[in-house]
C-alpha cells in the first residue's frame, strides 16, 4: 500500500531551490519594465520605488559577489603566506 501512495497519493511538493542567476533575474525584471513602481503621496508627489522582488534580485547579486569575494580573499592569503615562506627560505640560506 505504501508504493501506491508513493506513487498517487497526494503530497506537498517540496520546495525547490533556485539554481537562476542573480544577474539574470534583475535583468529580466528591469527588460520588463517590472523594478519600479510609481507611488502618488498624500501631497501630490509622485514617488518611484523599487519592486521587493527587484531589490530581492539584487541582495541575492550582493551575496552572491561578497561570497565570490571572500574565496578570492582567502585565496590570496594562502598565496601571500606561501610567498612570505618561501622568500624567508631563500634569505635564511
Amino acid at each position: 500500500m505504501t508504493y501506491l501512495n508513493t506513487m498517487y497519493g497526494r503530497s506537498a511538493p517540496s520546495p525547490k531551490e533556485s539554481n537562476k542567476n542573480p544577474n539574470r533575474v534583475a535583468g529580466g525584471i528591469r527588460g520588463q519594465g517590472a523594478n519600479t513602481i510609481a507611488m502618488l503621496g498624500e501631497d501630490g508627489v509622485e514617488r518611484i520605488l523599487p519592486t521587493q522582488k527587484y531589490v530581492q534580485a539584487l541582495e541575492e547579486q550582493i551575496r552572491k559577489q561578497q561570497a565570490a569575494i571572500n574565496v578570492l580573499e582567502r585565496k590570496l592569503t594562502r598565496v601571500s603566506t606561501a610567498q612570505e615562506r618561501l622568500a624567508s627560505q631563500i634569505t635564511s640560506s
